[in-house]
């Protein structure tokens, strides 16, 4: 039987796939359609080794080239719209990742959310929507999944059906499977920007102040032990891009991550990322391996994606013997929940260590933290820079630099406040100018 014979001369947009009444309609799937005939007969006729060697633009020409062959051969009745729109169809699946391209290719678009084959969702803007892009069925969303992690180095199936990996351009990626998700795939891209966001981009988006980018600024300059604290999609890893990039460029930088996001400028800068275990539970690398070896490496700063483990106490080590200028993010809701999430990582492990003195490592370690959220209007705010001033009896004493204060909530649903100082004038500062950066008190006036 001829394709021509299969699909009796109908377009591309007239073939629909005839699936069996008695499955749910979310299982019916355009599987017998004229894009995934022309997709697996050209899959055949493709030299692999040929294809390896050829640039992304040359491969782009081939795949069209292949793809107007088949239809001629065989005769179909496609109109040029349509014969366009399956060439550039191909193209994503076998180049890209296939219905995700458009959206990827979207510069508005800051996380894609995909419950099911089915069922899409975006975030612009910081307001979620849905989206129109669907796959052909959960074979195919799996599809994708898999060219992403196996890009990658890692692996997801039945035996791991979870993973953490990322895309060539830094977009984080978490994917999960059946029989976890009872759904069908499920898979969430965070999106980072070709061109990474700055210093002046925050400020002009009202995250925080020109006196708190002069002030975090100034800090990294000094080589003063920090952590960026919030929630969930915050806006931690940017801000951490960003305050990495004022680490002087003769200074040697080790990152390390569970999923490489980090994209440093300087050029002495060595990354690191974990490694989970292999099909037989072995080769495992954590975060604290990377921590304890990269100590042996020579590094000016250390700087870890996020501290979730016992990779904390070797942290809080390195930072509290010479290892000044390190950068890292945790998860909490406030600057005192960061420093108390801290010291329960380290009893969740297992370790014994006397409360009072592991809060004095704490206290000694960390300088200043930086607590970021997002707000119920979408927008990334920085909440607080606060200072840690050491131990008073068996607590951690801090105070607030900087603060946002919210006011109430606009017409729009725009939340309302104002970013500033609370007058206090940090001890740090005498640190900051003995290493050249003096701040004019100004800044610190509320």
């Amino acid at each position: 039987m001829s394709l021509r014979d299969v699909f009796n001369e109908k377009s591309l947009e007239q073939v629909e796939y005839k699936g069996d009444s008695k499955k749910n309609k979310s299982e019916a799937k355009p599987g017998f359609s004229i894009k995934a005939y022309v997709h697996a007969k050209l899959l055949e006729q493709m030299d692999l080794v040929l294809i390896e060697k050829l640039s992304p633009s040359d491969l782009k020409i081939h795949l069209a080239a292949g793809v107007e062959q088949i239809v001629r051969e065989d005769n179909l009745l496609i109109n040029e719209t349509d014969l366009a729109r399956l060439v550039y169809e191909i193209q994503n699946e076998v180049i890209g990742l296939g219905p995700l391209e458009p959206l990827m290719a979207d510069p508005t678009v800051s996380d894609i959310l995909i419950n099911n084959a089915k069922n899409v969702y975006v975030e612009r803007r910081g307001r979620l929507e849905p989206s129109d892009v669907v796959f052909d069925s959960d074979a195919h969303l799996l599809k994708i999944i898999e060219k992403i992690v196996t890009r990658v180095g890692r692996r997801i199936d039945e035996s791991s059906p979870m993973v953490d990996a990322r895309l060539p351009d830094g977009s984080r990626v978490n994917a999960i499977i059946p029989p976890l998700a009872l759904d069908g795939p499920s898979m969430s891209i965070r999106r980072f920007s070709e061109i990474p966001f700055g210093m002046a981009d925050l400020i002009r988006n009202g995250a925080l102040t020109e006196q708190m980018a002069i002030f975090l600024a100034a800090v990294v300059k000094a080589k003063t032990n920090l952590i960026i604290s919030g929630g969930t999609g915050s806006g931690k890893t940017t801000l951490l891009n960003i305050l990495s990039g004022y680490i002087p460029d003769n200074e040697r930088i080790i990152t390390i991550e569970d999923a490489a996001e980090l994209r440093l400028q300087q050029p002495h800068v060595v990354r690191l990322e974990t490694r989970p275990a292999n099909i037989e539970g072995k080769g495992e690398v954590d975060q604290r391996t990377l921590v304890k070896n990269c100590l042996r490496m020579r590094p000016d700063r250390v700087v870890i994606g996020e501290i979730r483990g016992i990779e904390v106490l070797d942290m809080l080590q390195a930072m509290n013997t010479g290892h000044e200028g390190s950068l890292t993010t945790v998860h909490a809701n406030t600057a005192r929940d960061a420093l108390i999430r801290l010291e329960n990582m380290v009893g969740m492990a297992g370790i014994q260590v006397v409360q009072k003195s592991l809060r004095q490592q704490i206290a000694s370690a960390i300088s200043i933290v930086v607590q970021t959220s997002r707000l119920s209007d979408g927008k990334r705010k920085i909440m607080s820079i606060t200072e840690v001033l050491g131990m008073e009896g068996d607590v951690i004493t801090i105070q607030d630099i900087f603060t946002f204060k919210q006011t109430g909530i606009g017409v729009d649903g725009a939340v309302l406040g104002k970013s500033g100082p609370t007058g206090v004038r940090p001890r740090i500062a005498d640190k900051l100018a003995t290493h050249g950066a003096t701040l004019p008190e100004k800044i610190f006036e509320g």
